[in-house]
């Protein structure tokens, strides 16, 4: 344990089972769905994080001298950088370069989910600062010969308490949609550009006037014939873009059964039959997009169920926010614009400390000047354009 905390103990635990919901839930709070118990057990019980995809779970768990629990992060130790949307491969053939051992690492995040949220779970009134976290980690990394603790997609302030411990901070960047008090979608179009209000418009016509129809699933009106059709549309997409599904069929049924409402399916179906969906989860503040998938051909069908419906969704539940998942310019003209991601990274090699540093400075100069570029581009109307 780090010095100034001698009475707490860090423990790693295989599966997440090993430590009761209640008491994880009790750290990880109600905000962010991803990083609760139910979510987390769904994708170990499914067998999508484990040995098959090469997440082992290690959770952490730190406790008082009375075995109580003060803390939690989710931790996997990974022989690979896949699933992580924050890319460390450089690295890794760097230091095997250097005759060094990159493999195995512990990586502190929500597996094939590149949400941002807490990554350092600790109990409200459990007093423990995040320094205090981090550094038991850092020394469990140590003490287990491993190379590297990363801490991906946190928050801001994760981010800094871990920088202010001597951890490597890294700057991604994500679009998001925020909510500016819209009455409805027609309210938010109102605060975009003429030119770009044209083009929503337009459209939100063509895929609507395909024939298909729309609904937003939740809770127990999701079916099991709901989640078939939508491994099927999700199997189709993963082999498209990348040829190997981390997520078992499984795992949507155990999501659907262990998050129920928390849980939205936007399905589109064509002559009743289902032809492509859209997967989110609610927080408290957010509506996240995770999966999508499409068996058809429809004009501006991914924009309708990914992008637009998910606004008509946030503004009617008073959602603060919608983040669409990684990647995706073409969503500022949608109205998500850039925000920052956050990641940090303990590495024991000091040479490659030193060079992984180096590198952060000028990648961070970098996605700050990419970030001011891309907000300029912003579809919002300015100065004194009249809303129409």
């Amino acid at each position: 344990m780090p010095d100034g905390a001698p009475a707490l103990t860090l423990t790693l635990h295989s599966a997440i089972a090993e430590i009761p919901a209640a008491a994880w839930d009790a750290c990880a709070g109600e905000g962010n769905p991803f990083v609760s118990h139910a979510f987390l057990s769904a994708l170990e019980d499914s067998g999508s994080a484990g040995p098959r995809t090469g997440w082992l779970p290690r959770h952490a768990a730190l406790r008082d001298a009375a075995g109580g629990l003060l803390a939690v992060a989710p931790m996997y130790a990974k022989s690979h950088s896949y699933g992580e949307y924050v890319f460390d491969h450089g690295w890794a053939n760097a230091l095997e370069r250097a005759g060094g051992d990159y493999y195995p690492k512990l990586q502190v995040a929500v597996p094939f989910s590149p949400v941002p949220g807490p990554r350092l779970l600790v109990r409200p009134g459990a007093g423990v600062p995040h320094a205090t976290l981090a550094g038991a980690l850092a020394q469990a990394c140590r003490e287990l010969g491993l190379s590297s603790v990363h801490v991906t997609f946190c928050t801001e302030p994760e981010w800094q308490a871990l920088g202010q411990s001597g951890w490597l901070q890294r700057l991604g960047m994500q679009f998001h949609w925020e909510n500016e008090g819209y009455a409805g979608f027609e309210d938010f179009l109102g605060a975009l550009s003429s030119r770009k209000r044209k083009v929503l418009r337009r459209e939100r016509r063509d895929a609507n006037a395909a024939g298909l129809t729309f609904q937003a699933l939740s809770g127990t009106d999701l079916r099991e014939r709901h989640w078939d059709a939508f491994y099927r549309f999700y199997t189709s997409t993963v082999d498209r873009k990348w040829g190997s599904a981390y997520l078992t069929r499984r795992f949507f049924s155990l999501l659907g059964e262990r998050l129920g409402d928390r849980v939205v399916l936007m399905l589109a179906e064509n002559a009743g039959r289902p032809v492509a969906g859209a997967l989110n989860l609610v927080g408290a503040e957010a509506l996240y997009g995770r999966n999508w998938g499409c068996t058809g051909d429809w004009p501006f069908l991914h924009f309708e169920l990914c992008y637009y419906r998910a606004i008509d969704w946030a503004i009617a539940h008073g959602l603060k926010r919608v983040e669409a998942g990684a990647q995706g310019r073409h969503k500022i003209q949608r109205g998500y614009l850039p925000k920052p991601t956050y990641s940090a990274h303990w590495i024991a090699h000091a040479g490659l400390r030193r060079a992984v540093a180096d590198f952060l400075v000028e990648e961070r100069r970098e996605i700050a000047t990419e970030m001011d570029a891309l907000a300029a581009d912003s579809p919002f109307r300015q100065g004194g354009e009249e809303p129409g």
